[in-house]
């Protein structure tokens, strides 16, 4: 394209087009993680934005549609997390942490969120499997990052299963409960909660041998 051309280039349509779908899932998101999803209409999303319902769905193709693709984002994001931990230096335990924080921070922004308070629920049975998938991929990167920490010997051995999904279910809890305009930010939230739940994971010293009372003299 001429620098002093009137029409836009592929690249920058493209771009356009991306933005304002964009604007439409996080108005979206919004609203059902306000509302609900099923108190939430595409009319409603689309008033919100001053556009038509029809110019909705020329970037999305139903309400279904925009509910799966605004909690493939959200669980994307933590798949993003447990990547970036896993490249840190440090011990596992370390690893562990910075994805713990960044799994409650996430959950409590508005795709996380919306991944916690809609659920498989709302989705049709169509878009089911491409979630369940995502959430399996999410609880593996947990457990290696818990049995990373376990070989490494800087958090007691457990059942890496049972506490994969008590430390998931602990740090979901705060996009059910956490206000974004409250006192307490999403960073100070998540980094209390990570540093309560991994001191029940700290190791624990290995008793010695027991000595009767005439071994001790």
């Amino acid at each position: 394209m001429l620098p002093d051309s009137p029409f836009r280039s592929p690249a920058q349509r493209a771009a356009d087009r991306a933005a304002k779908r964009d604007a439409v899932l996080r108005a979206a998101v919004r609203m059902f993680n306000e509302r609900g999803f099923h108190a939430t209409s595409l009319d409603d999303v689309a008033t919100s934005l001053g556009i038509s319902k029809r110019t909705i769905y020329h970037y999305l193709a139903s309400k279904d549609q925009v509910l799966l693709e605004c909690v493939t984002i959200g669980l994307n994001q933590l798949l993003d997390a447990a990547a970036e931990a896993r490249t840190e230096e440090g011990s596992g335990r370390a690893r562990l942490a910075r994805f713990l924080r960044r799994y409650a921070e996430i959950n409590m922004d508005d795709f996380g969120r919306c991944v916690i308070r809609t659920g498989e629920e709302a989705l049709s049975a169509e878009s089911r499997p491409r979630f369940r998938a995502l959430k399996r991929q999410i609880d593996s990167a947990l457990r290696q990052l818990l049995s990373d920490a376990i070989a490494d010997g800087t958090i007691a051995a457990t059942d890496v299963r049972l506490t994969a999904f008590a430390l998931a279910g602990a740090l979901n809890w705060p996009a059910r409960w956490h206000d974004p305009s409250g006192a307490m930010p999403p960073d100070a939230v998540a980094a209390t909660l990570v540093d309560v739940l991994l001191r029940g994971l700290d190791p624990r010293p290995v008793p010695g041998p027991a000595h009767s009372p005439s071994e001790r003299s």
